[in-house]
């Protein structure tokens, strides 16, 4: 009989399974990313670095771009670093909303950029999702984006957008978690952003065709330092 001050035994099953506790602690604490990818470039400031006026377009200050209700607003501050809101015109009319939502830390869905549609949602839009359409530049390079269609009442809003993380484009789903992990296990913090294009219209492809002349005219006119943040290189 054993004494109630004699030690358990630690069999090799106990021993095993706190070997694994152990090492699947140290594990974690090794594999925690610590380095900031936005300390090796120069600093984002989004205001100075998107120029106001780029080839047929310039800054409409006459028509502020505003949708966030006070609890969105929120939201947003405390998930991103930056956020820049412009409305660009061009001679024959077109107006381009622009959106851009920057932060250091995009390793996690808790810190990531979150998608556009539940932001709309939020203010009462109802939602289309038109699909996955890449934007192919001038410059040759295609943007994995994405189109929707925002309705409210009588008003129409077609939608493009992507993400990045560091210099890669990608869109929120499959491919951001995978860059995510991949930067996860090199001890890395990608900084990144969501950027946001909407115009006022119908339907048609014509309103999308805008958006994408409107990248291309943009993207010419990106410090060539920063290009790849903005669009993926």
């Amino acid at each position: 009989m054993t004494s109630p001050h004699t030690p358990a035994r630690i069999t090799p099953a106990l021993m095993a399974a706190l070997l694994f506790m152990a090492c699947a602690w140290f594990l974690a604490r090794w594999m925690v990313p610590t380095h900031y990818l936005a300390d090796d470039n120069a600093p984002m400031n989004l205001d100075a670095v998107i120029p106001q006026s780029f080839g047929e377009w310039r800054l409409d200050a006459s028509m502020p771009y505003v949708l966030a209700n006070p609890q969105v607003e929120e939201q947003i501050s405390k998930l991103y670093s930056q956020n820049l809101s412009r409305t660009y015109v061009n001679d024959k009319g077109d107006r381009v909303m622009m959106t851009i939502a920057y932060g250091r830390n995009q390793n996690s869905n808790s810190t990531a950029a979150h998608r556009p549609e539940f932001c709309y949602a939020a203010q009462g839009f109802l939602m289309e999702k038109v699909g996955q359409r890449n934007v192919t530049t001038s410059q040759g390079t295609e943007i994995p984006a994405m189109r929707l269609i925002g309705r409210l009442s009588e008003r129409v809003e077609p939608i493009t957008y992507w993400v990045t993380l560091d210099r890669s484009a990608a869109l929120p789903g499959f491919s951001r978690k995978w860059q995510q992990l991949k930067y996860g296990l090199q001890g890395k913090i990608a900084d990144g952003m969501l950027v946001r294009l909407s115009s006022i219209g119908d339907v048609s492809e014509q309103e999308f065709a805008v958006h994408d002349h409107f990248i291309g005219d943009w993207r010419k006119a990106m410090p060539t330092s920063f290009e790849a943040r903005f669009f993926g290189s």
